[in-house]
């Protein structure tokens, strides 16, 4: 069993948002200064990989932008046919492949009520693009892999540059075009790390655990988990998983734990010593050589990237794990069982 196309994908990430960065820096600067001063809020229409980068927008722009950030409820727009009333709002559509009816629906809907629209995707000639006033490509080139990687962490790009441009601080945009020399120096150092992947191909369950910028990341790393390897992986925040489900934890239960240095970082290495002393057996993403000590698996990333922006790094170890790891248990990671790559939900 290979993976080549899976891996062809991950690994074409930082070319990927290259390009989005060099082609849309202009347009989205003028997108924002055609919306600056027509909205107070934004909701975000998304599904599965997309409503993981909705999740990273909520966090972005309420740090950046002092903007409220809702995620929308598609049912009520395209079953129930009772839409909220969206005054005030920016609706964001997120969608690979932009197809989906109930994502749709909810910028017809804005539309619909006068609403200022705009759709991040990867087809520009889809449903979703069409029913935007306003569209950024994702430029991620044909996504051939069932599972979702390289649209990800463009979509997380798309956000970041919107977000440097309704602020229009050129200094965060100059982090933000670093972003694929640190993904490029994050493959080199996970590959010890991702060669002992094959320890983990009988578990059966486990949990990913993130806060603040990255809460998103533990949510897109459990799905590819989810997905590729047909296991129960949940993800939490760990203020969240404190309230409760710490309780699963025993001797040997694998828990992922996103230690990124910020302002969380404090709160997650906490963590890491209550879960050490429940035996857990930890594998520990971070930027932080202590933090990564602590890990039976450490899958470490390059430092000096700000917090705000490690999202759109920290996911990959997740997606060399869950690759590999499904590799090791006999799937094919290129067309996991029961999916399709467009999902379309009404």
């Amino acid at each position: 069993m290979n993976s080549g196309i899976l891996q062809s994908e991950i690994h074409q990430q930082p070319a990927v948002i290259r390009e989005l960065l060099d082609a849309e820096r202009d347009r989205v600067a003028q997108i924002a200064r055609e919306l600056k001063g027509t909205f107070n809020y934004v909701v975000i229409a998304a599904r599965g990989t997309s409503d993981n980068a909705a999740r990273y927008a909520q966090y972005l722009f309420g740090a950046h932008n002092r903007l409220q950030v809702a995620l929308a409820t598609p049912s009520l727009f395209s079953i129930y046919q009772q839409p909220p009333d969206l005054s005030g709002a920016l609706i964001v559509g997120i969608s690979q492949s932009g197809q989906s009816p109930d994502i749709v629906s909810v910028l017809a809907e804005g539309e619909r009520q006068g609403r200022p629209t705009l759709a991040i995707t990867n087809d520009v000639d889809s449903p979703l693009a069409r029913a935007a006033r306003f569209l950024i490509p994702l430029h991620a080139g044909p996504e051939r892999a069932v599972a979702a990687t390289k649209t990800y962490t463009a979509s997380l790009a798309a956000l970041a540059l919107l977000s440097c441009s309704l602020d229009d601080r050129p200094a965060r945009l100059d982090d933000l075009q670093r972003v694929p020399e640190f993904i490029e120096k994050t493959f080199p150092l996970l590959a010890p790390s991702i060669e002992r992947v094959e320890r983990y191909r009988y578990m059966e369950q486990c949990a990913v655990i993130g806060r603040g910028f990255n809460y998103s990341t533990a949510f897109e790393i459990a799905l590819k988990i989810k997905e590729l390897n047909r296991l129960v992986c949940e993800p939490y925040s760990s203020a969240d998983f404190r309230h409760g489900p710490v309780a699963t934890v025993s001797r040997g239960f694998p828990v992922f734990v996103l230690a990124i240095k910020g302002a969380i970082h404090s709160d997650l290495t906490e963590l890491l010593s209550e879960l050490e002393q429940l035996g857990a057996e930890l594998l520990v993403i971070s930027d932080d050589q202590e933090s990564l000590a602590q890990a039976n698996l450490p899958l470490p990333l390059p430092p000096g990237l700000p917090e705000w922006l490690t999202p759109l790094v920290s996911v990959i170890p997740g997606q060399l794990f869950a690759m590999r790891l499904a590799v090791a248990r006999g799937l094919d990671p290129d067309h996991p069982a029961g999916l399709t790559k467009v999902t379309e939900t009404l």
